[in-house]
């Protein structure tokens, strides 16, 4: 699905060209539905080789960070996670799943990179909502609370929601994107 999104503040044209763009990138799949997904935990536990083999069988291709990655020296939950979100901002991956004890941090240092909107999920209803209402593009999951046959109800839900295209979610998000430039301009 191709977002439009609209913004209304002022900005230097480039910034607003350049957010434009994050946003145009995120929001495009691989053929066949399939993605390139980015996942990073500072553990490497059950639940993230679940996610590996979760996704792997989904047939999206999993980027890895952290301690599930093979020699990346980030593994603390701050910097992997937010280098999962910049591998979404920058359009080397459609999404990403982030990991931490309670997915709280993860889910915070993921929300300081421009153009995401990392959403912690306990449930598959939350997922839902994270991903209609909220446009979410980064999903952060607790290692100690979620078990595995949640944890796939929670990807069922993340990967069969569409995002909202009606004009009251639209403008939500605007309001989102307008934000994050006027924290840019300061």
């Amino acid at each position: 699905m191709q977002a439009n999104y609209r913004c209304y503040v002022v900005a230097p044209a480039h910034e607003l060209s350049f957010t434009l763009e994050i946003f145009s990138k995120i929001t495009q799949r691989r053929p066949g539905g399939y993605m390139r997904i980015a996942l990073a935990s500072d553990e490497r536990t059950s639940l993230t080789e679940f996610l590996i083999r979760e996704l792997q069988q989904r047939n999206h291709e999993v980027l890895r960070f952290g301690a599930i990655a093979e020699g990346d020296p980030e593994v603390d939950w701050p910097q992997s996670s937010r280098n999962a979100a910049e591998a979404v901002a920058r359009g080397v991956v459609q999404e990403a799943i982030v990991c931490c004890w309670t997915g709280t941090g993860a889910s915070i240092a993921a929300n300081k990179v421009v153009g995401i909107r990392a959403a912690l999920c306990a449930d598959a209803e939350t997922a839902k909502g994270a991903r209609v209402w909220n446009h979410a593009n980064v999903l952060a999951l607790s290692l100690r609370s979620t078990s595995e046959a949640v944890a796939k109800e929670i990807l069922d839900a993340w990967y069969s929601t569409p995002y909202s295209d009606d004009e009251w979610n639209k403008r939500q998000i605007e309001r989102i994107t307008s934000s994050e430039l006027l924290s840019l301009q300061k």
